[in-house]
């Protein structure tokens, strides 16, 4: 499943976190609707009736071609978003009534039997479309029936308002990750497409998402969502999860795998095939959303006792050619596309790389502990380009930074692309790369006291770097730092052993043009590379 290349459908083969942003965003676009009552695969699979007394033929084992051909058959229909309305005290939730719906731990699937536990959300609030949840077992699926039973409703009296056949707005999935007599939140799949994994001493901060489309264009994003999902049912001892999702919207269907292997670094294995429906102008793979409001560049004031608030701090990626490149986040005043053109590129992610509490002082949020979310391709992805969305936010419960791969060949109706990655959550991003990293990047004028030499609008840039080699090269080696700029002035870049961290700085000055400026800086020593590649994106104003 490593080529993207177009294909015709026919060749294809058969809790701790900020709950309130994580509640809005993986609502996605918020489409309502109920979903049908009969499962797809039922619908595909019921059988036809036989003469009296022939005995019907077994069902096929359910695998990952099934869901492809579900996928397959549902692109060449019209997309229908199955609307009907939620009985209306779940449609008229708010935000505190919907979090006093609580599942009871006690009914959990799988509970006392194996190591994974599946947990469910209840409909309701921004969650206005049931999805499909079934269990895989001896090869042939079942469906998790919904129960009242199930839930805690807190203050609210819904009396016998519910209908027994309600459905699932999503579920998670728990795992003894800390220690073997707790389990502990492992995964969550709710809203649109989007899924999180945490690994050991993580926070949830990061998404991930199935599949993006359009993102930042102007004809709006469309927001495919999960509409059902198989979970195959593990081994009592099995310490890896098989999950099958089918994915639909306006634009195309998708047919996923996903492996989760739990650890101080969960992974997750994603296979996935995609049928458009129509051409796609931009379609994002393995896309990844998190949130940045201010670092130590803040470029924007805003009037907070704490120093940072982000769950990442930049865009990291590794090239089809080797090159490392490191691009700080910031919170824009407009919105802002950047593109990183590659060819096969070998990982990209939305990093936390600070990961000093002194650096946030935030003991509710515990930004420092949330994950890295790395992206690590399987296969050949061919060319195209890493797209970085940056979008302007004054509240930090929305999620504003996009970051995905965008083939550069054209996707077209009917033609189908398969694709695989892998999906890294973790806190120790330290030795990626092992060249010297950038740990700070801060801006201010380059007016200095005394000194009016240079314009009010320059700007002072100071990029502090550790790590590889740097920490044993002494003050006097000749390192050097080279600074380019796509527009404007640049004065030259000074660079200055950091004996307080044991670090390299470097500082320049850019006299820009009232233009945005592309910024690149790299160290070296006699013609060797010693770090990744700083890059930024200026803007006037």
């Amino acid at each position: 499943m490593n080529d993207i290349s177009p294909r015709p459908y026919s060749d294809h083969p058969l809790t701790g976190f900020d709950r309130r942003r994580f509640l809005i965003t993986a609502a996605g676009a918020g489409a309502a609707g109920l979903f049908p009552a009969g499962s797809l695969l039922a619908q595909e699979t019921q059988p036809q009736r036989q003469g009296q007394g022939a005995p019907a033929a077994p069902p096929p084992p359910f695998g990952f071609e099934t869901v492809q051909q579900l996928a397959r058959d549902l692109a060449k229909q019209d997309y229908s978003d199955d609307k009907a309305e939620l009985p209306q005290p779940l449609r008229d939730l708010s935000y505190d009534q919907y979090r006093d719906i609580r599942f009871k731990p006690d009914q959990a699937l799988w509970r006392g039997e194996k190591l994974f536990q599946l947990q469910f959300f209840h409909l309701g609030f921004l969650y206005q479309q049931p999805v499909r949840i079934n269990t895989v077992s001896g090869g042939q699926p079942a469906p998790v029936p919904y129960r009242p039973d199930m839930f805690n409703y807190g203050a609210n009296n819904f009396g016998d308002s519910l209908p027994a056949d309600l459905g699932f707005a999503g579920f998670r999935i728990h795992y003894p990750l800390q220690r073997p007599d707790y389990f502990d939140e492992l995964a969550v799949y709710l809203g649109a497409s989007y899924f999180r994994i945490l690994g050991r001493n993580q926070i949830y901060g990061a998404s991930a998402r199935g599949l993006a489309v359009d993102t930042a264009e102007r004809n709006g994003e469309d927001f495919p969502r999960f509409r059902e999902f198989w979970v195959e049912e593990p081994g009592a001892d099995a310490t890896r999860l098989t999950i099958h999702a089918l994915l639909d919207s306006r634009s195309a269907t998708g047919a996923y795998h996903f492996v989760l292997s739990p650890g101080t670094d969960t992974q997750a294995e994603v296979t996935a095939s995609v049928y458009p429906r129509r051409d796609i102008g931009k379609l994002g793979m393995a896309p990844l959303t998190s949130m940045f409001f201010f670092g130590e560049n803040r470029g924007r004031g805003f009037d907070d006792f704490r120093p940072e608030v982000h769950d990442s701090d930049g865009l990291l990626m590794e090239t089809g050619q080797g090159e490392w490149i490191w691009r700080p986040l910031v919170n824009p005043k407009d919105l802002r596309v950047s593109s990183f053109t590659d060819e096969n590129p070998r990982r990209f992610g939305l990093i936390q790389r600070d990961r000093d509490f002194l650096h946030y002082q935030d003991l509710e949020s515990v930004y420092h502990r949330r994950p890295s979310y790395w992206v690590e391709p399987v296969g050949d992805w061919g060319k195209g380009r890493v797209e970085l969305v940056e979008i302007p936010t004054d509240e930090e419960i929305n999620d504003n930074i996009v970051a995905y791969w965008v083939p550069e060949r054209a996707i077209r109706a009917r033609e189908g692309l398969d694709f695989s990655y892998r999906l890294r959550s973790m806190l120790d991003s330290q030795k990626m790369p092992s060249l010297g990293r950038v740990v700070s990047t801060r801006i201010g004028s380059s007016r200095m006291p005394g000194h009016s030499d240079l314009p009010r609008e320059a700007r002072h840039f100071v990029v502090d770097f550790a790590g590889g080699d740097l920490e044993f090269l002494r003050p006097e080696q000749p390192v050097e730092a080279v600074v380019t700029t796509s527009t404007g002035e640049l004065r030259q870049p000074i660079v200055q052993k950091n004996t307080e961290t044991g670090g390299w700085r470097v500082f320049f000055d850019l006299l820009p043009d009232n233009k945005p400026v592309d910024l690149r800086c790299i160290m070296r020593l006699r013609g060797q590379t010693l770090t990744e590649t700083w890059v930024y994106l200026w803007s006037p104003g």
